[in-house]
């Protein structure tokens, strides 16, 4: 029979299932003090191998890096994180913030993905409206034809559809109001490719 979690091994868990995006890879015991605020190491092993034992953090080992959560926890998150703005208009800044956000498993690809708010009008041709919230993909190559997020000389975000060509990488806007954009391959880095799209009506 599993006990339930004490306040302290629910918060860590919590904080696993909500925060475990921001680690490139699952967090060390020291990273996770750190990001806890904790000053002992050895309390926060012992919560965590109480986690192991409720069959919701992976075992840890000498093969596998960092604390994880179980696949079988991973499949039923139901969220994604929501990683701030995307600008459908001119290129503006994208702002990191970590929330999360529900997203159906259908809306969602096998690959690691996230969400944006859409600001602009640049693609309501292609029904994306000022408000909406975007599923993307994160991944740096794309189809042409695809409506990608791309960082422009390294700091600004947009949402438009890209075309690539010998020398030039073209963003296309959905709007007839609007001009495509040029730059050089070396100007733009892609981010991830739109594979969702939610709307709330008020």
């Amino acid at each position: 029979m599993n006990h339930p979690l004490t306040r302290r091994q629910q918060a860590i868990y919590e904080y696993l299932q909500q925060h475990g995006d921001r680690f490139e890879h699952p967090p060390t015991l020291d990273e996770l003090c750190a990001a806890l605020g904790l000053s002992s190491k050895g309390s926060l092993h012992k919560q965590i191998q109480a986690l192991v034992e409720a069959g919701l953090v992976e075992p840890m080992n000498h093969q596998r890096r960092g604390i994880r959560l179980t696949e079988a926890v991973e499949q039923a998150d139901d969220t994604l994180p929501l990683l701030g703005y995307i600008a459908a208009g001119s290129p503006i800044e994208a702002v990191e913030q970590q929330e999360r956000f529900q997203v159906p498993d259908w809306m969602r690809t096998n690959g690691r993905c996230y969400v944006l708010q859409v600001k602009g009008e640049s693609m309501i041709e292609e029904g994306i409206l000022d408000g909406d919230h975007i599923v993307i993909e994160q991944r740096n190559h794309a189809r042409n034809g695809e409506i990608v997020v791309a960082l422009v000389d390294g700091t600004d975000a947009t949402l438009k559809r890209i075309e690539q060509r010998p020398g030039s990488v073209i963003l296309h806007p959905a709007n007839a109001s609007m001009k495509p954009m040029q730059f050089s391959p070396d100007q733009v880095q892609i981010q991830g490719v739109l594979v969702g799209q939610m709307r709330r009506y008020h």
